[in-house]
């Protein structure tokens, strides 16, 4: 039984390891690419839709409501990283039903880079909505004094969204490991169901936290005033 996905080894030379981490973090992003080729191939834009598209849909649009509820005037441009974010995070933990599998999440190295990759696009999106001097702006605000405070704010966030996936995450595949050596076969798969429902609420709670720091990066991203009918004459 091993702590982390980090401790086992497929292939080393020198300093060079090739780690369960990974392995299976590439693993994941191949069924990620081929699942959504597969799935969106064949997408009419006509009236007759599939039933399948028809899910699709409903799943797409409801994801969409979830992030302008959130504060994001315009979702949609913002559903590609979040919805990334999520399946991957899901989909890790979906995943640990497979027998030796370890979630790529329960590696902080994982965690880490998916913390960087949220710290990464909040200056990002709020530089592409306000400008570079717009976004500057709001480290100063309430007061320039203020300045240091947000800077740290920043730096712990992404090292809170790190630590707190890469513990619940880890957490859970302990416990599995642990109670598969001491307790009867039936309770191991209670907890790997309750396991699964842990991960997707995780992975719910960073994708939400990404969207919320992004709408504080654009607050300016304001819903355009919805026009009015033209009178008829």
């Amino acid at each position: 039984m091993h702590l982390s996905p980090d401790e086992l080894v497929f292939w080393h030379l020198g300093f060079l390891k090739l780690n369960a981490t990974i392995v299976y973090t590439w693993a994941l992003m191949l069924v990620l690419t081929v699942g959504s080729w597969l799935i969106t191939r064949r997408i009419s834009t006509g009236l007759e839709r599939s039933r399948w598209q028809n899910l699709l849909e409903i799943i797409v649009c409801g994801m969409v409501e979830q992030i302008r509820e959130v504060g994001l005037a315009e979702p949609q441009r913002y559903l590609p990283f979040l919805g990334t974010l999520f399946l991957f995070v899901g989909l890790a933990s979906i995943c640990t039903i497979i027998p030796g599998y370890d979630p790529p999440t329960a590696s902080l190295s994982t965690t880490t880079a998916l913390a960087l990759s949220v710290m990464v696009s909040v200056p990002w999106f709020g530089i592409r909505k306000q400008g570079v001097g717009g976004y500057l702006k709001t480290y100063l605000q309430p007061t320039f004094m203020m300045l240091p405070f947000n800077i740290i704010s920043e730096c712990s966030r992404t090292l809170a969204l790190a630590v707190r996936l890469f513990g619940n995450m880890m957490s859970g595949a302990m416990i599995i490991a642990i109670l598969l050596t001491i307790t009867p076969f039936i309770f191991p798969i209670i907890m790997t169901t309750l396991g699964l429902l842990t991960g997707m609420v995780q992975a719910y709670i960073f994708s939400i936290l990404a969207a919320v720091y992004i709408a504080a990066a654009t607050s300016g991203d304001k819903p355009a005033p919805a026009k009015s009918p033209a009178k008829s004459t």
